[in-house]
């Protein structure tokens, strides 16, 4: 990971999981709400080690 993860969006995902998951939506809800591109919402997913549910688009 060449790029830092902003905390608010560690913080945002990991307010967002449950059963340590997250829907596609609100991985999107997540970069939306937070102004950041989706791929760094995906970043701190993976850097949290939380799965992706429901993707949309295989975006992540």
């Amino acid at each position: 990971m060449s790029e830092e993860i902003p905390e608010n969006v560690i913080e945002a995902v990991k307010a967002a999981a449950a059963d340590n998951r997250v829907t596609c939506a609100q991985a999107h809800w997540i970069a939306a709400d937070l102004e950041v591109p989706v791929p760094l919402v995906g970043r701190a997913l993976d850097l949290l080690e939380i799965k992706l549910s429901r993707c949309q688009l295989g975006c992540f």
